[in-house]
């Protein structure tokens, strides 16, 4: 089971980093910290040069890293690429070719480890993976054959991913080359989810992917629109990231957490001296974001001032600074969000119509996440691994009634809401599960929570009945008659009332209003 969770571990650490590189890392310190298996060092074949190059290379000095650069049959690592062969070699303090090799070890050091060497790869190999061990076992034979196996697992995980790298690259490529004409629902979200931190392979979403892909390569102003905590943000990263401005900057505005005095600089920078404070000129949002993209989130928010500037900029593509007389040219994609309905601001008059058109060239809805419920548990176990690594803790699974919790719950504040329920789950375990009783107070069911209704209907009308006759009472001073005007009851139904309750109006008599 330990030897199952490793690999599980190992496989997600993959799944986790875009590049394979990345990945090598903190692969090789699981081996050290999780299995013992130190100086773990992996080598990948450089096709233009032919020659085996260390990638990583956990416990090594640097300069030993950098020397590392191996010949087809030279050395372990050039014989086990060369054969396709994983080796083991017991006790290196008896090996006059690891002896020659090693810098600041002595025999002494040597003694007793053992060193393993497993191609990467199964048709054609890609590399190697080896590692070291001190075996204490009684048995080493055993411990040697179960490290040699477990390496080779370790080993088929990095040939999968790299294929799985190789085979996105050439898609990639392939539609690079080919256009964005013809490009399918299924290749479109494959170019999302490659690279991006945008989750969920729900129906609403693929369609979002499709939309998404087809609009990033244009230059059209895009308006992103979605309840609060969606994700809309994300998508304009993703929209950037599949532009061909990539390599230009994208700026980030929150319209609605910049005071309105300030906003107009904020965007269109302002001149020395154009107000009290101005000690020196400042480029503008705007100017900031040249040649790429500028995402302007809760675009409703803006006043009608800057409303109108924002509209010169998207006509004329050009803007003066706050201050200043001088017309500044700019270059810049457009991409808005906002979690109002500005058909409605518009409407009532708060927003321009003028503008809304021409920020809505390209419109893209993002579904509440009670709309893909298909992405919940997804999500939840990315936010539980991610703050877990944060928090230091490990969190092996989510309980199945915490689960069920997750998918019934209506979550109006989205994936935001969720982050933060699987945060606190996540610092509130105690034995590496989140438990339902972990989650908020607000997702508890009265099942979770064992609140369940302890009485009937009719028994709770009966005793808000009669708290509303008592209090009746209490302020007519026990005028009966007095009472029943102002419950809206006649004089009849009070007297039955009173007597079915067994009420002693008497009391009341001398209760001063």
């Amino acid at each position: 089971m330990d030897e199952l969770e490793l690999l599980f571990d190992i496989a997600r650490t993959f799944d986790k980093h875009v590049e394979l590189r990345s990945a090598l890392g903190p692969l090789l310190s699981l081996l050290e910290v999780r299995a013992g298996l130190t100086r773990g060092m992996v080598t990948l074949l450089d096709r233009s040069s032919g020659l085996l190059k260390i990638e990583e290379a956990y416990g090594l000095l640097p300069e030993e890293k950098q020397r590392g650069v191996y010949r087809l049959g030279e050395g372990m690592v050039g014989r086990v690429f060369e054969t396709g062969i994983a080796v083991t070699v017991p006790d290196l303090s008896r090996e006059t070719h690891f002896l020659n090799r090693a810098k600041n070890r002595t025999r002494a050091d040597m003694e007793g480890l053992t060193y393993y060497c497993v191609p990467i790869g199964s048709g054609g190999i890609t590399g190697t993976l080896s590692a070291e061990r001190r075996i204490l076992d009684e048995d080493p034979e055993a411990r040697m054959a179960a490290d040699k196996a477990f390496l080779e697992k370790v080993s088929s995980i990095i040939a999968d991913s790299a294929k799985l790298r190789e085979r996105i690259a050439e898609e990639t490529f392939r539609l690079h080359r080919s256009g964005e004409e013809g490009i399918t629902r299924d290749q479109s979200v494959g170019r999302i989810l490659s690279g991006s931190e945008i989750l969920g392979t729900s129906n609403a979403m693929r369609g979002v992917y499709e939309m998404l892909c087809r609009v990033a390569p244009s230059d059209a102003s895009v308006l992103i629109t979605g309840e609060s905590g969606t994700g809309k943000e994300l998508i304009a990263v993703e929209i950037h990231r599949l532009s061909k401005r990539v390599k230009a900057p994208l700026v980030k505005v929150n319209c609605a957490a910049i005071p309105e005095g300030l906003i107009e600089s904020e965007l269109f920078g302002h001149e020395r001296g154009a107000f009290t404070g101005a000690d020196k000129l400042r480029k503008g949002r705007f100017e900031m974001a040249h040649g790429g993209s500028l995402f302007l989130d809760e675009i409703g928010d803006l006043s009608p001032q800057v409303q109108v500037k924002l509209l010169r900029v998207l006509q004329e593509r050009e803007l003066e600074r706050v201050g200043g007389n001088a017309t500044i040219k700019v270059d810049v994609r457009l991409i808005t969000a906002t979690n109002r309905n500005l058909e409605e601001e518009v409407a009532s008059g708060r927003f321009r119509e003028d503008l809304y058109y021409r920020l809505n060239v390209f419109p893209l809805q993002i579904p509440p996440l009670r709309e893909r419920k298909s992405d919940i548990i997804l999500l939840a176990d990315y936010f539980a691994e991610k703050y877990a690594d944060k928090n230091g803790k490990r969190i092996k699974r989510i309980s199945t009634p915490a689960i069920d919790l997750l998918t019934s719950y209506s979550w109006p504040g989205n994936v935001r809401e969720l982050e933060n329920a699987i945060e606190r789950g996540v610092i509130l375990s105690r034995d590496q599960v989140i438990h339902s009783y972990d989650l908020p107070p607000s997702l508890q069911s009265a099942v979770s929570t064992n609140t369940k209704p302890t009485t009937t209907l009719e028994a709770a009308l009966s005793r808000l009945e009669k708290e509303l006759i008592v209090e009746a009472l209490k302020i007519a001073c026990g005028n009966r008659a007095a009472a029943a005007r102002q419950l809206g009851i006649t004089e009849r139904q009070m007297g039955l009332r009173v007597r079915h309750y067994g009420i002693n109006w008497r009391l009341y008599r001398s209760t001063i209003m």
